[in-house]
């Protein structure tokens, strides 16, 4: 048995694999349905809601953390200014895409309508 050239059949055998496997993977997805886009819009909304309400917990962490090291150091703490800690409040989900109204009439601008 010759190694090295079974390794080059194996070597080419992977290679056209690729060249064929590659197609799929270049194929177009068809556009999602307005449900699965709503739905994605959802999560959206819920994880940028989860990111505000992880950095609002941070914040007041950080505050009690720092109020118990002035305490413990008998310390006052650096007048520094920072924003107060905000609650981003209850997760409102966002409203679902209102489809257009439909158009009942249009109206024309006098200085149109007398060119006809």
């Amino acid at each position: 048995m010759n190694v090295p050239q079974n390794m080059a059949h194996l070597m080419r055998a992977a290679a056209t694999l690729l060249l064929v496997g590659s197609g799929a993977v270049q194929a177009k997805l068809p556009e999602p349905s307005p449900e699965a886009k709503a739905k994605a819009e959802e999560a959206k909304a819920k994880a940028a809601w989860s990111d505000k309400v992880a950095a609002f917990q941070l914040c007041k962490a950080q505050d009690r953390v720092a109020t118990h090291y002035h305490k413990e150091k008998n310390s006052q703490p650096a007048t520094v200014t920072t924003p107060a800690c905000a609650d981003p409040g209850p997760h409102v989900p966002p409203e679902a895409a209102a489809a257009p109204a439909p158009v009942t009439s249009v109206s024309v601008p006098p200085s149109v309508a007398q060119k006809k």
